[in-house]
């Protein structure tokens, strides 16, 4: 059976109700999961006009009332905002609330195994905080949701295209929404040494055996020898030595700039970056569309596409789901490649 992937609409204030209603009618996700979105109908019904979607919705009070079996779109609602009046590209208390709970109503049903993973659309981190919510972004409230303290973002592109590798590239970051001003005196050895260990355990867990994990130096050059600083000597490679005596591929402090186009090549299957734009910017300039997130460290799938809520472009009728479609297919690829590793544990050959 395929799996069931929630799809939630993000801000509705934004592209994400556009996004999905293009995404459903897609065959690339029709052919990987069966979908039910997580939002307003009302909402979702003026996305599916917007986008031409020829399906039809069937709205439904609790997860349990859907026929997943049937071609209909089921359409999930498990906020009491009313979202219906929200202005278009606008931050609004109303849409950031909505979206979380959205996302948390969805944890939840992952976590409870009603559905197998969680693809999410952007939300707004102004609409969150004015909403009375404090977490930078769906990272954290997910930790928070699924009780977790070990946990990272990571960047994932598939094999294709620039990407040489044959399990594709991942590049999960130490520090993740923070200040640059902030992030040398939060990195630590114990936090390096948990994010490489996310990527590797990511990594074996979509199938790669052996994964190569480059993590990268902080400071342009890698420190040269500490003139632009020491964190590489006193920081990173501590925890470099450290993943390698667990049994981990792991080498480094290499410096970003040669360290992600080596990895581009196929030399390595994961990177650590020190901070959010060290990894984020090399993957989205060669794949912006096929880009995808992923939390680690989650009891749960999560993906999401890499873009935000485009307000410049949001309700015109401009936004591409090509992301989207490619975050969901990811999800997918997670819980099959999860689903196989549990039959062979049960059914060993």
């Amino acid at each position: 059976m395929l799996p069931r992937i929630a799809l939630t609409l993000g801000d509705v204030a934004g592209i994400g109700p556009e996004i999905v209603a293009r995404a459903v009618a897609d065959d690339r996700l029709r052919s990987c999961c069966r979908p039910v979105v997580v939002g307003d109908p009302v909402v979702f019904r003026r996305a599916m006009s917007l986008a031409g979607t020829p399906l039809e919705l069937q709205t439904v009070a609790t997860l349990n009332e859907i026929d997943w079996n049937s071609p209909r779109i089921p359409c999930w609602n498990p906020s009491a905002v009313d979202v219906t009046s929200v202005p278009d590209a606008k931050i609004d208390a109303r849409a950031g609330r909505a979206a979380y709970d959205y996302l948390v109503a969805s944890t939840h049903a992952a976590l409870q195994g009603q559905i197998e993973a969680i693809t999410t659309a952007p939300l707004n981190k102004a609409a969150l905080h004015a909403a009375g919510l404090n977490y930078p972004g769906h990272t954290e409230i997910l930790a928070a949701e699924c009780g977790v303290s070990e946990f990272a973002m990571m960047l994932y592109l598939p094999c294709g295209g620039a990407i040489q590798g044959p399990d594709g590239l991942g590049v999960a970051h130490v520090t993740l929404h923070t200040s640059i001003r902030s992030v040398p005196d939060l990195l630590s050895i114990p936090h390096i040494l948990e994010t490489i260990q996310l990527v590797d355990r990511f990594l074996k867990r979509i199938g790669c055996r052996s994964p190569r994990v480059g993590v990268c130096a902080l400071n342009p050059h890698g420190g040269e020898g500490g003139l632009f600083g020491d964190e590489e000597s006193t920081l990173i490679a501590p925890a470099v030595d450290l993943a390698r005596s667990q049994g981990i591929d792991a080498t480094g402090p290499i410096p970003a700039d040669a360290l992600l186009r080596r990895a581009v090549h196929g030399e390595f299957d994961g990177v650590a970056a020190m901070y959010h734009d060290q990894g984020h910017i090399a993957l989205k300039l060669i794949g912006f569309e096929r880009a995808v997130n992923v939390t680690l460290g989650l009891p749960v799938v999560r993906t999401s596409p890499s873009h935000g809520t485009a307000f410049d472009i949001a309700w015109q009728g401009k936004a591409s789901c090509l992301g989207f479609v490619e975050a969901v297919r990811t999800a997918a690829m997670i819980t099959a490649s999860e689903s196989a590793r549990s039959s062979t544990a049960v059914h060993p050959q």
